[in-house]
């Protein structure tokens, strides 16, 4: 199975990420192709996904109406097909693709404590048999967010997503038998439960490098971001036995008082949001979590945790003179944003940055104290001139999505851009709003490192 990687909620006007040791070129671009006109009044996920000689692209058009392009890759046209589901203001509302072993796609998406919104194609791979299922299991559908197709231990095609609402919902994980064409609970209960009194906002699971998934997550306790708190972290070899840090087998699903899950207890208003705390791993495969919260003075800072024979090494890696303060419900602005901890090539460690403040940057970490060497500058993921706004219309940024097949070219990689404005707490704008933009495919040759 083949899915699409989830594109969080932060989208930047220019995408940071780690860099190797040594300098690299930017990306050249080979190919550009015009997709569709979509929607630019506020942002929201779309999403690409390329398998075997085809390419798919999900988004909202011109109109906000659901909307799959598909071509072969050696063609220059699109094939379209418009869906049942059309666009509100709310930029959770984010669009997953999935491709199961049969080759039928798999859509999921336009949900916010929503009904299920579920398609999947008739035929494999054409985009044209896309048909509406009105439910999966049918229970627990009617307040759907955060769809996420994932592949399991056995190569398995697994859909989670939350029930309920922010501060009151479950995770809950069902799995598809593509022969049958039909789903079934992975778990019977929810894997997370906040008991009516809180919910969890999840990073992963990630398959890592010992073959074990790994999730962590932040509690919170109402739609009020600032109530966010407690970073946990659970894992499991199939998605279905989950262990604490300690190897320790944990009895589901997992609260707030689940037994040594708890990687830092950050305090509600105590400077941790949701979106932070993604699974990295040092060169020994030891799990690394980059997350943010106030120190002692209560400025924001940036910490690293890795998990080191049961127990969390924590270290602070920033040295910031800036609080910030983040509160009230919707999608926000991120004024701080930190990337996954990966290896680097001469052996350091590197975590990339993006501050309102501060501007950018990628620490290289010593991998035994995991203390900061070194800070250089951020590549971008995408060429310069791609990160420049071509829009005229005042507040448009740029948004981007990667590739997220496995489909292998010879060094080149694919993302789709487009341009919007920014968030605005997932309410609707007043007055003149800009026009479409264009959502464009790009192929890069990968730089030499």
């Amino acid at each position: 199975m083949k899915v699409c990687k989830r594109i969080g909620l932060i989208c930047f006007a220019v995408a940071v990420c780690a860099v190797s040791a040594g300098v690299s070129a930017e990306p050249k671009v080979e190919m550009s192709l015009d997709i569709s006109e979509v929607w630019s009044g506020h942002p929201v996920g779309f999403c690409l996904l390329t398998e075997g000689g085809y390419q798919y692209a999900a988004y909202y058009d011109a109109d906000r109406r659901m909307t799959v392009a598909s071509r072969r890759l050696d063609a220059h046209q699109w094939k379209y097909q418009k869906l049942d589901s059309r666009l509100g203001w709310d930029s959770h509302n984010y669009i997953r693709m999935a491709i199961d072993e049969s080759g039928r796609l798999h859509l999921a998406g336009n949900m916010h404590c929503a009904p299920l919104v579920y398609f999947r194609t008739e035929k494999p791979g054409d985009i044209t048999t896309f048909k509406r299922i009105e439910k999966m299991t049918g229970e627990l559908e009617q307040r759907c967010t955060y769809p996420t197709f994932i592949k399991g231990a056995k190569g398995e095609m697994i859909f989670r997503y939350r029930d309920g609402g922010s501060g009151n919902g479950n995770e809950i994980y069902n799995v598809y038998d593509a022969q049958s064409q039909k789903w079934r609970r992975l778990l019977d209960v929810p894997l997370t439960d906040g008991r009516g009194l809180m919910n969890a906002y999840p990073q992963g699971p990630v398959k890592g490098p010992d073959g074990w998934f790994h999730l962590t997550w932040v509690w919170r306790d109402t739609p009020d971001c600032q109530t966010n708190h407690d970073l946990s972290y659970a894992k499991s070899p199939d998605m279905v036995e989950w262990r604490n840090a300690a190897g320790e087998v944990l009895s589901l699903p997992i609260t707030l008082d689940t037994p040594r899950v708890v990687i830092d207890a950050v305090p509600a208003k105590g400077g941790i949001v949701n979106g932070t705390g993604k699974p990295g791993f040092d060169h020994k495969g030891r799990l690394v979590v980059a997350y943010h919260k106030f120190d002692a003075d209560g400025n924001t800072q940036a910490y690293v945790a890795r998990l080191e024979a049961g127990t969390w090494n924590i270290q602070q890696v920033s040295k910031w003179n800036y609080r910030w303060y983040f509160s009230g419900g919707g999608s926000i602005e991120f004024e701080i944003s930190l990337g996954t901890v990966q290896c680097e090539k001469d052996g350091t460690l590197s975590l990339a940055w993006r501050h309102s403040k501060y501007g950018s940057g990628v620490w290289k970490l010593d991998e035994e104290t995991l203390k900061v060497v070194e800070t250089v500058p951020p590549r971008t993921e995408i060429p310069t001139e791609l990160a420049k706004v071509e829009s005229d219309f005042e507040g448009m940024q740029v948004r981007w999505a990667p590739d997220s097949g496995e489909h292998k070219d010879a060094g080149a990689r694919y993302i789709i851009r487009w341009e919007t404005l920014g968030r605005n707490r997932d309410r609707a704008r007043s007055g003149p709003l800009p026009g479409p933009s264009m959502l464009r495919l790009y192929r890069f040759t990968e730089d030499s490192q």
